[in-house]
């Protein structure tokens, strides 16, 4: 109350108390968030405990805790398990294959040179994709891509240590170390420096110069563990290590896994799936009672007597435990009856709770709930809807990681590849636009498939004979495939046909006799 009103309730009460209530109303009105989502008075806003921290108290306080709570669940709850292989499936499935494309414009090549170039860039590539260039010498390329993305899916963020050492049968030397999250932290003499954060190395302008990385994992090293900092860049400004994360919040520079959002629901989930799939298991046990009227001449007491035989005991020591088995037979001791229960299992709510929970992950993960479990029993309309809606962030997804992984690695190769004279590039080396032009490429993943084939490639045709798309595009979209291999593979089949006298359409075959000359 103001002096005003103050004033005026001495000489008119009532007045001034309706001057300020009506003062009051006006002030919540205009206290905006105050009075919602910010409102510490709420009886529903009572219990919200929340803290404004930043990166380092929100995130890399609990990152560990995460990244293991992540791992638990991929590798023991269905659920996560599925979502992370449907995320990695769709986005690399196989692994991202390369399409070459220079361009020839700003180099000053023409078209043929280009086309000509191109073809030996992609048979070189293959040559050094397709051998075991990991480190350990187990994988390809491609299966180091699928590797190093789950590894950001299960962990928020992967390292790749790029290596040059010989190896048989191959002329190239760069080699992909793909190393653990946890071997990158603060070394124990440094931790009060503040330029390394999480095993990160900051420079004076604010930008990663390095990471330190273990010897090797902490927790399996027999001995003493070295910590030794790689620096994103060598003294050749070649590329020396490749961090993929996930990040979410501005001066993030260490990832969080994917399921961070939804680990609280996946837990809860498994824990009741768990304990309605042992209910149902313990209800299918068909038991029989047996009651003696005398008591059993031998002394001994029949409700002693084991329900499960001995072999099939699993916790025979423990005398606390009551062990069931299907057709098990127990006795009972006179007087002792048997009281059935009904544990109503299976539960006919099972499934409808189950799906509103799933449905709740999927949208946190952008996996709609038909893909997220697999089950396609909507409209047509419905379930390409769901496709569709998935499919924007398999391509973000996509993006992000030709943008920060096969790309980088392949202007690395690209490198070495003319460093070698495995190919010619003009003017590569002279100015960084040449030398962009030069890595020009597409990468080429798991098409999103057709619910209905027939619909789709009419779609398709429209859209090429209406020049809203390309034939190039299409044939990746709608299985994956490469046009241009297509039309080559195309006219060699043409080729046999006619040489065979086989002539085909789309209803008949028919084979024309041929005069033997």
């Amino acid at each position: 109350m103001n002096f005003i009103d103050k004033l005026i309730t001495v000489f008119n009460p009532e007045k001034g108390l309706k001057r300020f209530q009506a003062r009051r109303k006006l002030e919540i009105l205009n206290t905006g968030y105050s009075n919602h989502g910010a409102s510490t008075t709420k009886k529903s806003m009572l219990g919200w405990q929340s803290a404004g921290g930043g990166v380092k108290k929100d995130i890399y306080k609990n990152r560990k805790k995460l990244i293991e709570r992540s791992r638990d669940l991929y590798m023991g709850t269905s659920v996560a398990t599925g979502a992370l292989k449907t995320i990695n499936t769709n986005v690399v499935g196989s692994g991202l294959k390369l399409k070459a494309a220079i361009d020839n414009e700003t180099i000053g090549i023409s078209d043929e040179e280009a086309e000509a170039i191109e073809s030996l860039i992609e048979k070189e590539f293959e040559l050094w994709s397709k051998d075991k260039i990991d480190n350990l010498g187990t994988m390809n390329f491609y299966q180091i891509q699928e590797l190093v993305f789950l590894t950001v899916l299960m962990n928020g963020e992967c390292f790749i240590k790029l290596n040059y050492f010989e190896t048989p049968k191959n002329p190239y030397s760069l080699k992909l170390e793909i190393l653990e999250p946890d071997r990158i932290y603060t070394p124990n003499n440094m931790i009060s420096d503040k330029s390394v954060v999480e095993g990160v190395k900051i420079d004076k302008n604010g930008r990663i110069e390095g990471y330190y990385v273990s010897s090797e994992h902490p927790l399996d090293a027999t001995g003493g563990v070295n910590e030794k900092l790689i620096k994103v860049y060598g003294s050749e400004n070649q590329k020396n290590i490749i961090h993929l994360l996930f990040t979410e919040r501005p001066e993030q520079v260490r990832g969080i896994p994917i399921l961070s959002p939804v680990i609280e629901n996946l837990k809860q989930l498994g824990n009741y799936t768990e304990a309605e799939l042992m209910a149902a298991v313990i209800s299918g046990m068909y038991a029989i009672f047996i009651e003696s009227e005398a008591e059993n001449s031998s002394g001994a007491d029949v409700g002693e007597l084991e329900a499960v035989e001995n072999d099939s005991l699993v916790d025979s020591e423990d005398e606390t435990t009551i062990e069931l088995a299907p057709g098990m037979i127990m006795g009972l001791n006179p007087g002792e009856k048997a009281k059935a229960t009904n544990p109503g299992r299976p539960n006919a709510q099972f499934d409808p709770f189950v799906t509103s929970i799933l449905r709740q992950i999927g949208s946190a993960l952008e996996v709609p709930y038909e893909l997220l479990i697999k089950h396609f029993t909507a409209s047509y309309s419905a379930s390409r809807a769901a496709l569709l809606e998935a499919w924007k962030m398999f391509r973000k997804r996509r993006e992000w990681f030709v943008e920060n992984f096969t790309q980088p690695v392949y202007e690395e190769w690209l490198n070495e590849a003319y460093l070698l004279g495995r190919v010619e590039l003009k003017n590569y080396g002279t100015d960084f636009l040449i030398d962009k032009a030069w890595c020009g490429s597409q990468w080429n993943g798991p098409s999103q498939g057709q619910i209905d084939p027939l619909k789709e490639a009419n779609a398709a045709v429209i859209r090429i004979n209406n020049g809203l798309s390309t034939r190039t595009r299409e044939t990746a979209e709608l299985n994956g495939g490469d046009f241009e291999q297509n039309i080559r593979i195309l006219a060699k089949e043409s080729k046999l046909l006619t040489e065979k006298g086989v002539v085909l359409n789309a209803e008949t075959i028919q084979i024309l006799e041929r005069d033997e000359e």
